[in-house]
């Protein structure tokens, strides 16, 4: 098959949505390389993308904008040409990997896909400026109607798709994502001793791990912290950036006098967070909702057991048999945290069946899973 990609996100973006680009691309070139794959992108200059695509095999070829009209207006180009430049190469299968097809691509000969990662604009507008909102339904709305197969990245975003788009069901796939291969495998005592020294982390903690923004619920982390403090000897280790939300967790620690039990990191490179992972007690992620929780699965595949939200995608992520909290209740998040830190049993017994569950995200198998869908598109 000759398969062509939206890559801007691959290129342009290292969080999140980028992230998922750039795995799954890794992930066909390794399990898949009978395929030819083609990335459509901007122009990009960063050394991590150049580095990136040097990574990649012969089989991954890269097309930036070439005419002058193009280079002066490249998300034009990237939303009018890519269906035509499709066409003209004999694409199989274009896939759009974050939300959008290319205007026209449902006139060629092309089949397409596009993934669809969640609908939080529309469960949650309070989270959003209007102009955001209105941006994405049109460009959803459009997406989900020209594509010949919708992926969804679980069985909730499916849900809400049916739900809020008045997607038909037989149009949807729900095909879960992996996290980077970085994460799967244990670092050597001695990193994890560099890395403790370096950050000057306590020996037991708590560890959360994510932007910190409303939505994902990390001042009432904190508050159940406060409570559960003097019960517990671990202390809490937050991983993230954000603004005026994080403003308002440091003024609550800092009027709790919580300084020498809370920690705020940020800008933590990659290669050392499956450290802060694997020495972490327990990993907590009390987010109302998100479109699948890659933290969660990070921190599972470094042998840290969970505790997180019920309802939205978290059972998918970590599996039916974890311990659950209700993110709206801060003595729910309290007890939640009580039960794993002091019952040692408990806590092992949960790490147990998460880590048995979390195999099935391992990247060949979620590869394998990608091309059957293709082969059925």
């Amino acid at each position: 098959m000759k398969i062509g990609y939206d890559g801007k996100r691959a290129f342009h973006n290292f969080r999140g949505l980028g992230n998922y680009s750039r795995l799954m691309i890794e992930g066909l070139d390794q399990f898949a390389p009978q395929n030819q794959y083609h990335l459509f992108t901007p122009d990009f200059k960063s050394k991590r993308a150049m580095d990136w695509q040097k990574s990649l095999s012969d089989q991954v070829i890269t097309h930036t904008p070439k005419t002058f009209l193009s280079k002066i207006s490249q998300s034009l180009w990237r939303r009018s040409q890519l269906a035509y430049l499709s066409e003209s190469l004999e694409l199989d299968i274009f896939h759009g990997l974050s939300h959008e097809l290319p205007i026209g691509i449902e006139r060629t000969k092309v089949k397409s896909v596009v993934s669809m990662h969640d609908l939080i604009f529309m469960r949650y507008p309070e989270f959003f400026p209007w102009i955001d909102r209105f941006t994405y339904k049109r460009k959803f709305t459009h997406s989900v109607e020209v594509a010949d197969c919708v992926l969804a990245i679980c069985e909730q975003t499916k849900r809400d798709l049916i739900e809020f788009l008045n997607v038909p069901e037989s149009k949807i796939k729900v095909h879960y994502q992996s996290c980077d291969p970085h994460f799967y495998n244990r670092v050597s005592d001695e990193f994890k001793e560099d890395v403790r020294k370096k950050y000057e982390l306590p020996r037991s903690y708590i560890l959360s791990v994510g932007a910190i923004e409303q939505r994902k619920n990390a001042l009432s982390l904190v508050k159940a912290f406060d409570k559960v403090k003097n019960k517990i000897n671990e202390d809490l280790v937050l991983v993230g950036n954000g603004k005026a939300y994080k403003e308002q967790i440091v003024d609550y620690i800092s009027k709790n006098n919580l300084e020498n039990r809370v920690r705020i990191l940020h800008g933590i490179p990659f290669s050392e967070l499956p450290a802060f992972y694997q020495m972490a007690k327990l990993f907590c992620f009390p987010s109302h909702f998100e479109g699948f929780g890659i933290p969660l699965i990070e921190s599972l595949f470094g042998g840290t057991p969970v505790l997180t939200s019920m309802g939205s995608c978290f059972p998918e992520t970590v599996g039916e048999d974890q311990l659950f909290i209700d993110p709206n209740r801060i003595e729910s998040i309290e007890d939640g945290l009580l039960q794993l830190l002091t019952n040692e049993d408990l806590r092992l017994e949960k790490l147990s069946l998460g880590m048995k569950h979390v195999e099935k995200f391992r990247i060949e198998n979620t590869t394998k899973k990608l091309l059957d869908l293709y082969r059925e598109v």
